[in-house]
């Protein structure tokens, strides 16, 4: 976005409704209450769990206990990426590398940002549960899925938030929504996401977690640009364990790849 006319007119403040404080009599730059959609933060603090103030920060309003139920059930679920991630083990190449601790998580977050099983793919997986909702998962396997060509080699992810891993049915994301949509705050995109991915199985495709997170972003009510950094911030707790854990360690922990391994081709 630029600055279109000299005169162009800027606030003089820099707005929120996200966050209020009160200045102290001694000193206008310190505050003596914060509050957040109104919610006074000591009171947050006394009687609200942390899942449920993040989504007041995130969505402006506290959540029911079952919005509250599915969303910290997810970010159990979405804790840890696990050591197979590419962001996981920037986080562990960095840790080991002796990088500063104060950037593992920077680096490792960047990596997540991409599309390959990140924060990239959720709008895109939030905005085709929208689109796709209202057709019946057979209909979008016969019309959309039955077109479409695998690769020879490599994973297929015909469509957001869904595909395969390693060559196959990844089962945890499936486990996670067997259970979040058994809850009382999943809501139509997880149901109409599992019938999905029980319509695709024979094509060795299913829930991807990105699929599930978007889904479950969906039935809360997140706006789909919203959710991307959400995405990366549930998913930081195993990405900063993994990283401070190999920041301990010597190099030599990390595998090292043979010269044998290694494939030198030549130049013209």
């Amino acid at each position: 976005m630029t600055v279109k006319r000299r005169n162009e007119r800027f606030s003089k403040a820099i707005p929120t409704r996200i966050w209020k404080e009160e200045a102290t009599a001694e000193n206008p730059f310190t505050s003596q209450s914060c509050s957040c959609y109104g919610y006074d933060l000591m009171d947050l603090m006394k009687n609200r769990s942390f899942i449920e103030v993040l989504y007041l920060m995130l969505r402006g309003e506290l959540p029911n206990p079952a919005q509250s139920e599915l969303l910290e059930a997810l970010m159990i679920a979405l804790m840890n990426p696990g050591p197979r991630h590419p962001a996981t083990r920037a986080a562990m190449n960095a840790g080991v590398g002796k990088t500063d601790t104060v950037h593992i998580l920077p680096i490792s977050l960047s990596i997540l940002g991409g599309k390959h099983l990140g924060a990239g793919e959720i709008e895109d997986a939030m905005r085709f549960f929208r689109k796709m909702n209202k057709s019946k998962a057979e209909d979008v396997y016969n019309k959309i899925l039955k077109e479409r060509v695998p690769p020879n080699e490599g994973d297929w992810r015909p469509v957001p938030g869904f595909g395969s891993r390693f060559g196959d049915i990844d089962e945890m994301p499936r486990q996670f929504a067997n259970y979040l949509k058994s809850l009382p705050g999943a809501g139509k995109s997880l149901s109409w996401g599992s019938k999905l991915a029980d319509t695709v199985k024979p094509l060795k495709i299913g829930w991807l977690t990105t699929g599930v997170a978007a889904a479950v972003f969906s039935d809360l009510g997140f706006h789909p640009r919203d959710c991307a950094g959400l995405f990366q911030l549930l998913s930081s707790p195993g990405l900063l364990a993994h990283g401070l854990e190999m920041a301990k360690k010597p190099i030599t922990a990390m595998p090292f790849l043979s010269d044998e391994e290694y494939k030198i081709e030549k130049t013209l």
